[in-house]
């Protein structure tokens, strides 16, 4: 047995059972050969490493400055690879089981006000061809809360504007409902009239967003957008399409909304996860204790 081989065999086995997306596959793939090269300059043998061996090296990994999200991502990456060779049979217990993770902490998300966002919307200058195309985009992040790459396959065979509903696939291919309001659902219906008019790709037909060659976005498209748009409309703040996500969560929580109702529209696993937006506007917190009848404003 050698590193690269069960290295190369673990990321097959990730990508085919887990369902893993290829950006995933590839940051773990990365952080293995972070191992792979740790372990062989002391020549280390997949089967032959210890837990001592690990925690060398998750000391080596926090020498070189990476922050404690890193960290335990390497750890959970390192945590599935040797639960994998245990598993297949190639080693009896996991050196890595009984390693804890690093704290990453709570990152708190930047969120944009319903004043900031439009005039986001309002900086677009739908006077050029992709304009109305990159104003519906924007209506799309933020009114259904949608991750990039959920946008980016979005089908126009799943956009039903007269139920109100999109049908999006997202991690791990799962597929929900997530509802589209009346602002976004006019948005895109201009970009659609536009979009028959195009010349497009073959394989591309159903792809609901599309560059002026008819083909698909990319990331990257999207992200250039979205800072272009936040820099014309005079946005000091660091603004990306996932900042339109937790925008879209926060507004909802701060309205009332009911945290397992956001928590599906979002997509999220866990609860936990959706969580995070009950920590954002403690000022809101702070309005509502003022409704009992014990409260004290100071």
């Amino acid at each position: 047995m050698n590193w690269e081989h069960i290295i190369n065999d673990y990321a097959e086995y990730i990508g085919l059972e887990k369902s893993l997306s290829a950006a995933t596959i590839s940051a773990y793939g990365a952080d293995l050969k972070k191992l792979q090269t740790f372990m062989t300059d002391r020549s280390v043998e997949p089967e032959k490493v210890t837990m001592e061996d690990i925690e060398s090296f998750l000391s080596n990994i926090y020498d070189s400055g990476l922050s404690r999200v890193s960290q335990a991502r390497i750890l959970s990456g390192v945590r599935g690879f040797f639960k994998y060779m245990q598993t297949e049979g190639y080693i009896k217990t996991s050196p890595a089981e009984l390693i804890n993770s690093p704290n990453p902490g709570r990152k708190l998300p930047d969120v944009l006000s319903a004043d900031e966002i439009d005039a986001i919307i309002g900086s677009i200058d739908v006077s050029q061809p992709e304009g109305h195309r990159n104003r519906a985009i924007i209506e799309v992040l933020y009114g259904c809360g949608l991750r990039v790459s959920e946008l980016l396959s979005l089908q126009l065979s799943c956009y039903f504007p007269d139920k109100g509903f999109l049908k999006v696939t997202g991690k791990g291919n799962k597929e929900r409902l997530a509802p589209i309001g009346s602002q976004a659902i006019k948005a895109v219906e201009i970009y659609i009239s536009l979009r028959n008019k195009m010349k497009i790709k073959r394989d591309c037909e159903n792809i609901l967003f599309l560059n002026r060659r008819g083909k698909k976005l990319t990331r990257t498209m999207i992200l250039i957008m979205v800072k272009n748009a936040a820099v014309a409309a005079g946005i000091t703040k660091t603004v990306s399409p996932h900042t339109f996500r937790h925008s879209f969560a926060t507004h909802l929580i701060t309205g009332g909304a009911d945290l397992r109702a956001v928590q599906e529209m979002l997509g999220h696993e866990s609860i936990i996860t959706t969580e995070i937006y009950t920590h954002i506007d403690r000022q809101h917190l702070k309005e509502v204790i003022k409704m009992h009848p014990r409260a004290t404003v100071v």
